[in-house]
């Protein structure tokens, strides 16, 4: 079976690098869709539509392929926490985080160009954070590693001394639900093991 053509519909270097982990032969085109922030809707609602949005935007321009759009948003308090403004918003967030549980949300849709069908999905993990000292914030902004993280943190990095434990998909709280994704491309008729870089390789 001739291996169906990806479209990742996201220019963020965290999906990339997951996608490409997953051995994925794929093509990065951005989206122009535009995001309101301010809908008042369940997160998980959200998510799925910013993703459906993002997918759709990018598979009108092609007549075949699988496209993938994904979006994340961290949750806390039902309040939803995007990328801090300065310094100063990500000592809040981080402080309001500091020793409670916050949720971070998925929304996954694929779209494939030639059939025209449509999955949309989500996924949501629960991170527990540990207390953190007003010391141990400020040494963490001072590393630069919250900028532009949405929550003002990043699990991969540095800010995992802060998180005590986790509840669902990692990969999820990076920016991508690899589990999810990878049971909705079955879906669609995409086998990730009839890529070249899983056939006769060791690893």
């Amino acid at each position: 079976m001739a291996k169906k053509r990806i479209i990742l519909a996201s220019t963020s270097p965290r999906r990339k690098e997951l996608a490409g982990t997953m051995g994925l032969d794929f093509e990065i085109v951005p989206s122009n869709y535009e995001e309101d922030m301010n809908k008042k809707i369940p997160p998980k609602d959200l998510v799925i539509e910013f993703s459906h949005g993002k997918a759709s935007d990018v598979a009108k321009k092609y007549n075949e392929g699988i496209v993938i759009g994904v979006d994340t948003i961290v949750v806390f308090k039902d309040k939803m926490l995007g990328k801090p403004k300065d310094r100063k918003h990500a000592f809040q967030m981080l402080k309001g985080l500091s020793g409670k549980t916050h949720e971070v949300y998925s929304g996954v849709c694929l779209i494939d160009c030639k059939t025209k069908k449509i999955i949309k999905d989500f996924e949501v993990t629960k991170v527990f954070f540990r207390k953190i000292t007003d010391d141990e914030i400020n040494k963490y902004l001072d590393t630069g590693e919250y900028i532009g993280k949405a929550g003002a943190y990043a699990i991969q990095g540095l800010a995992s001394i802060f998180v005590k434990k986790i509840e669902g998909c990692y990969f999820n709280i990076m920016g991508l639900p690899v589990y999810n994704l990878n049971q909705n491309l079955k879906k669609m008729g995409v086998n990730i093991f009839d890529y070249d870089k899983w056939k006769g390789n060791k690893i």
